[in-house]
């Protein structure tokens, strides 16, 4: 018993942990919301066969604001640049998953009834919209059509 009390009072040596030195190596560099400037959006722009008016809906923005952009190769704020960059991954899966960007137009101007909801290009309005229409050109991919 005696051994017991003599093993329990001693007093644990607290675990030393070192970690080998590493040389930091920044990350590479990523998109700043400053980045992204009208003529980064015109290569989108460029891919499918949008109006500038729904471009300016699709962002909220005016046309003639839109058109000042384009003017002056503005930079674009956040907000503008997340939903450029939502639209941007919604069109690369769109031209990827039909054979051109007139076929996947027409496909977005068609009205389409999608687990209980009809998807149409005023889908494209709102974040949640172009997230829906992304799921779709998922499941037309992978053969899950609803």
């Amino acid at each position: 018993m005696a051994k017991m009390q003599k093993y329990s009072q001693a007093k644990p040596k607290p675990l030393k942990m070192e970690e080998p030195l590493t040389a930091y190596t920044p990350a590479k560099k990523t998109l700043s919301v400053a980045d992204y400037s009208y003529k980064k959006l015109k290569k989108i722009t460029d891919l499918v066969p949008f109006t500038q008016a729904e471009w300016a809906n699709m962002l909220h923005l005016s046309e003639r604001t839109l058109q000042r952009y384009a003017k002056n190769n503005s930079s674009f704020e956040g907000i503008y640049t997340d939903r450029i960059l939502l639209l941007q991954e919604m069109i690369n899966l769109g031209l990827e998953t039909f054979t051109s960007a007139d076929l996947f137009y027409q496909w977005l101007k068609k009205e389409k009834p999608v687990m209980g909801q009809i998807l149409n290009f005023q889908s494209l309005y709102s974040d949640r919209g172009i997230q829906e229409v992304i799921d779709q050109l998922s499941r037309i991919q992978y053969g899950v059509y609803t």
